[in-house]
């Protein structure tokens, strides 16, 4: 027999000898699936499956219409995780891992429109974060270990028992989890696996963080560095009077939404098992946020502290070097009861930028977050302010000084008129203030240039109807204009320490107001 026969027969027999080493062991491994996915499940969980396929030429694993559900499912309601999977493919897998080890050990996993739902009782998203890692995480090791993860079109659900509604919702996730290492040691952290990179994008998230409110958002992007959210809003779930009659104490009542925000050159995790957050930049476009607050609840009188404190006094590092608002708009109302109509005061065409934002976490020395302002008041008056504080200042330091320019008077109609029973008109043609305060005081100065300032005041029990008697004695006691030259006033005050900063403020604008005026 010749040397070419003899190396043809030989290449042929090791060719018919993989094949049937591939029929063999493929059908050994599949028999060894079920095994590990069925007896040697040591999760909390099911798992079938319709299909499964195992080809080792390519080391690839193929699962078709997977179900997962509680092992302990009660028999007549539905109470855990459950979900359906399109289909699951586990690419280059270990044949040795998975022949004499019992785990499927691979370079990735590429998972197919998973839906998942979680039915739990309470109203919390997660009561413990901790058994994230216990039943879902660390089990699910023991059967799959990857360094890839690649999930298309998910979607995940949490249902409350106790009210029968959502508390989260995510639509059409993608994600994309590269140089995962998910150790014993991984396991102990805050985020029990380590990886290289990664995409998420949602199409869609619905979260109910409290009775209170809701929030939508209608898409996010991110990797490691950066973050954008489309189309968010903060909700109430009720309306303002049945909102109110929930309330032990006077309380604000937000509802937020803007078009977009985004976060640039983010680094975030945790070290020696505390969370930090560092931003470049973070840049929110048409935010509109309306702030309101009913007066018929009883006083909250717990003490307001001044953003220094509630910075210096964050429980992780918190960096964020520039903030802006761009074109946004903020409007609050205040209410004594609801038979007149809120007081409401405008803020359009907004715009804030906020440097050198920090907790004052760690921190020994730090440069003043500064903040500039620029927006239109009521409709009609340009109004600039600048802003500063030190965060590390425990005596909670700051600084305020601001101009508005053009005031026709009547535009504080929305305002003076529900909430003081008084309307005015007239013109401050310009007004300054320059205030220095803390915690305990404010001084400063103000400035007002201004025409043909009258006051109309209104009877209390038919505030349609004037009360010129009132009217004339008031007008007989305010100064009508300035007589074009600007008149100053020196303004302290102490400040209420149950009331908010932007009450410091406004009390410190009106005394200034009431000294140049009367």
């Amino acid at each position: 027999m010749s040397t070419y026969k003899k190396i043809a027969i030989g290449v042929i027999s090791l060719f018919l000898l993989i094949i049937f080493a591939n029929i063999g062991l493929n059908y050994w491994i599949k028999k060894q699936l079920p095994i590990i996915i069925h007896e040697k499940n040591k999760t909390a969980y099911n798992i079938n499956y319709e299909k499964i396929e195992v080809s080792l030429f390519s080391r690839n694993i193929y699962a078709q219409t997977l179900l997962v559900s509680p092992k302990n499912q009660p028999k007549d309601s539905k109470n855990g995780l459950f979900s359906k999977i399109e289909s699951i493919t586990i690419k280059h897998f270990n044949v040795w891992d998975l022949a004499f080890r019992d785990i499927i050990q691979a370079e990735s996993i590429i998972i197919n429109k998973p839906r998942v739902i979680l039915y739990k009782k309470g109203e919390k998203l997660i009561n413990n974060s901790k058994s994230i890692k216990s039943e879902i995480i660390e089990p699910f090791r023991k059967i799959v270990a990857v360094s890839n993860i690649y999930l298309n079109d998910g979607t995940v659900d949490v249902v409350s028992l106790d009210t029968e509604k959502p508390i989260f919702s995510i639509k059409k996730i993608i994600l994309k989890l590269e140089g995962i290492l998910l150790t014993d040691a991984t396991l102990k952290e805050k985020i029990p696996l380590q990886y290289q990179s990664y995409t998420l994008v949602i199409d869609s998230l619905f979260y109910r963080p409290s009775a209170f409110y809701h929030i939508n958002i209608g898409k996010i992007s991110t990797e490691k560095n950066f973050l954008k959210i489309n189309n968010f809003s903060n909700i109430p779930q009720f309306n303002r009077p049945n909102f109110i009659k929930r309330l032990d104490k006077e309380k604000d009542i937000y509802t937020l939404k803007f078009d977009s925000a985004q976060v640039s050159k983010m680094d975030w995790g945790f070290k020696n098992d505390r969370f930090f957050f560092k931003a470049n930049s973070v840049v929110i476009n048409h935010f509109d946020a309306n702030i309101y607050r009913g007066k018929m609840p009883k006083d909250d009188l717990s003490k307001k502290y001044l953003y220094n404190h509630l910075l210096r006094n964050i429980k992780f590092p918190l960096q964020i070097d520039t903030l802006q608002v761009l074109k946004s708009k903020l409007v609050y109302e205040e209410e004594i009861d609801f038979s007149k109509g809120p007081g409401v005061l405008n803020f359009d065409k907004f715009n804030l930028q906020a440097t050198n934002l920090r907790s004052g976490f760690g921190l020994k020395k730090t440069n003043d977050v500064k903040i500039k302002v620029k927006c239109i008041f009521m409709k009609t008056s340009p109004l600039d302010v600048d802003w500063s504080f030190n965060v590390l200042d425990k005596n909670d330091g700051f600084h305020i000084q601001g101009v508005i320019s053009n005031f026709d008077v009547r535009a504080m109609g929305q305002f003076s008129k529900p909430y003081m029973n008084a309307s005015f008109t007239g013109v401050f043609n310009k007004y300054r203030f320059n205030f220095y305060g803390n915690d305990n005081i404010s001084k400063g100065n103000a400035s007002l240039d201004y025409d043909d300032l009258k006051v109309k005041l209104y009877k209390k029990k038919d505030p349609k109807k004037e009360a010129k008697l009132k009217s004339a004695i008031v007008n007989l006691l305010v100064k009508n204009d300035s007589k074009e030259k600007a008149k100053t006033a020196e303004v302290e005050l102490e400040r209420i320490q149950e009331k908010s900063f932007y009450n410091f403020l406004w009390r410190s604008i009106a005394e200034s107001l009431k000294k140049i005026l009367i």
